[in-house]
């Protein structure tokens, strides 16, 4: 069996949340038994996941790709546009390519740099990257 080649790209605002997706992408595809090859790339922020993701994704060297970022509330609604057009060239970016990218952003409301919500998020973040295996996994299951 071919090992799945996913490319996986991590915003660098809340790194130490963020690269929690990673963790859990990985536990999960270990715990299926999926042979795997991740390359990883960090980027300053979520709003330049779109680009790096329809590049990596043109080079044809990859099953999937798979974009984590946390995109938090400032309080000047920044937040709204940066998450809308981060989905939105995602997606795009997809159609173009014919890969698979996956999306493991949060944009919560309510984030604020305390214990509790880093705890909270930090948790989260494992959860949304095993999900985000699974939907990798039943993806690249059907395309077979």
């Amino acid at each position: 069996m071919q090992p799945l080649k996913v490319a996986f790209i991590k915003a660098n605002w809340h790194s130490e949340i963020v690269s929690q997706a990673l963790s859990g992408f990985e536990q999960e595809l270990e715990s299926r038994g999926t042979p795997y090859e991740i390359k990883t790339w960090d980027v300053p922020g979520a709003f330049e996941m779109p680009l790096l993701a329809q590049r990596l994704a043109q080079t044809g060297k990859f099953d999937a790709v798979v974009c984590a970022a946390l995109v938090v509330d400032g309080g000047i609604y920044r937040h709204d546009f940066v998450a809308q057009a981060v989905v939105t060239g995602l997606m795009q970016a997809q159609l173009t390519t014919n890969v698979p990218i996956f999306s493991v952003s949060l944009t919560p409301h309510n984030f604020q740099p305390a214990p509790e919500f880093i705890d909270f998020y930090t948790e989260h973040f494992v959860k949304k990257g095993k999900e985000a295996a699974r939907a990798v996994s039943q993806i690249h299951a059907i395309a077979l």
